[in-house]
């Protein structure tokens, strides 16, 4: 029997009808404040895993509060935020806005971006976060950039496939929407992801979290919050820091969401587990 046979959840050692879940965080090392939040996430609430954006101005001290977590790389090309910026850690003239930094939106990446310098800054930033010390787990674009154009996509797979490392893949957009069979074309590379994954979320929305995990389905779901501690710097860097910060009381106070997971018989894990699978089969 192939591995395209057999389900993730199997692969993972458990029967195919049981419901695992991987709580993610995203922008690690965006600002101090996510870093004290997602950690906090992790090491103290429900949170299982994050990915950390190499190339934002706190991925640094993210490295240095680094103490074996779970942790992947959100590999990021846009800088959507107005006021704060950053930008690539290699030459990429392509990558670069006209006002310091990455773009702001994806379209305007996707316009400009030369795929062989996407390449070369992807995978120089999961380099950089290996030497950093992290024991990268998995790969997660910011926001979705190299996930939903072909050109782009199969930079994705070339480094999944380089680094051995599974990858968040949206399962609730499909092959036509995408305008290409992105799913499967991974699954022919060996690649793992996890089978549920709605990529279009918003950060603070506790109903949000509770639906989910109300229809969680066998199989392995992707379930990704974005929390913050409540700094003046985190509120002056986004509109959206009340939600930031009430993913962070989501991740550490709410029992509804215990409760829920208890309901389903549902099991928390992380993306280190699936990469340990990816890697005993490929």
């Amino acid at each position: 029997m192939s591995n395209n046979e057999i389900s993730l959840a199997e692969r993972l050692g458990y029967e195919a009808s049981q419901k695992l879940v991987i709580i993610s965080c995203d922008d690690l090392g965006s600002c101090h404040a996510a870093n004290i939040g997602v950690y906090e996430a992790i090491r103290n609430g429900i949170a299982s895993c994050a990915s950390v954006m190499v190339p934002a101005p706190w991925a640094r001290h993210a490295a240095e509060m680094y103490d074996g977590e779970d942790i992947g790389v959100h590999i990021t090309l846009n800088a959507e935020h107005a006021l704060y910026r950053w930008g690539p850690i290699t030459h990429a003239p392509s990558l670069l806005s006209g006002d310091g930094g990455f773009p702001r939106n994806v379209d305007d990446l996707w316009e400009h971006a030369d795929p062989a310098e996407v390449l070369r800054e992807c995978r120089a930033q999961i380099e950089r976060a290996t030497i950093w010390g992290f024991d990268v787990t998995h790969l997660a674009p910011h926001l979705s950039v190299i996930t939903l154009r072909p050109e782009f996509f199969d930079i994705y797979l070339e480094l999944a496939v380089e680094f051995q490392l599974p990858i968040r893949l949206p399962s609730t957009l499909t092959a036509e929407q995408a305008g290409f069979p992105f799913r499967r074309l991974a699954a022919e590379e060996g690649i793992v992801f996890p089978d549920h994954f709605d990529h279009d979320w918003r950060a603070g929305s506790r109903e949000r979290v509770y639906h989910a995990i109300r229809n969680l389905q066998p199989g392995v779901t992707e379930i990704h919050i974005q929390p913050s501690i409540d700094t003046a710097e985190v509120r002056a860097l986004t509109d959206h820091a009340e939600e930031w910060i009430d993913d962070l009381d989501l991740a550490l106070h709410d029992t509804t969401v215990t409760d829920l997971l208890q309901e389903q018989d549902a099991i928390v894990i992380g993306y280190r587990e699936l990469r340990a699978a990816m890697r005993r089969t490929n």
